[in-house]
């Protein structure tokens, strides 16, 4: 069975910018949604993926990944999608023996900028670099499928520097 472990953080500053090992730019479009699991389409250059993700329990979830053609994506993406799209540039950033994925969101997005941590077991202790910000792994707000169909950019400056307990 496919379990993700999952951390998200706010990212301060932009002092991570300067140990990017490497980047790639995402777009990805949501085929489906629900109280049980959201699936969607993703493109990565010339690769192409269709995930589902399950109900989030504490860090973990189920999530499913399967290639599929870029021309089917494609076409996925652009007649299935009604759920909203999201893109962003995913940096990999290396800190203290970790892999850091820090997404850097654009379009309706743009500003938001958030760091992604997978673990092998929800207790695992990492090193927290100096650019991390607020944890926002339970705040629904800061799920790609939620930010897809209400952008961060409509969210108002009230509302996107407290993340939700």
């Amino acid at each position: 069975m496919a379990i993700e472990i999952e951390r998200k953080f706010l990212v301060d500053g932009s002092s991570w910018r300067e140990q990017v090992h490497s980047s790639c730019h995402l777009r990805q479009a949501y085929l489906a949604g629900g109280t049980t699991c959201s699936v969607r389409v993703r493109i990565a250059g010339e690769r192409a993926w269709l995930g589902l993700k399950g109900r989030v329990r504490g860090a973990s979830r189920l999530e499913f990944e399967y290639l599929v053609p870029l021309a089917d994506a494609g076409v996925m993406f652009e007649s299935l999608c009604d759920g909203g799209r999201i893109e962003k540039l995913r940096h990999i950033v290396p800190f203290q023996g970790h892999r850091w994925e820090v997404d850097e969101f654009l379009g309706d997005n743009a500003g938001l900028v958030l760091a992604e941590l997978e673990l092998e077991r929800e207790e695992e202790t990492f090193a927290r670099p100096p650019w991390l910000g607020a944890e926002v792994t339970l705040d629904q707000r800061y799920f790609n499928s939620y930010l897809a169909r209400h952008p961060w950019t409509g969210w108002g400056t009230g509302h996107r520097e407290e993340p939700r307990p």
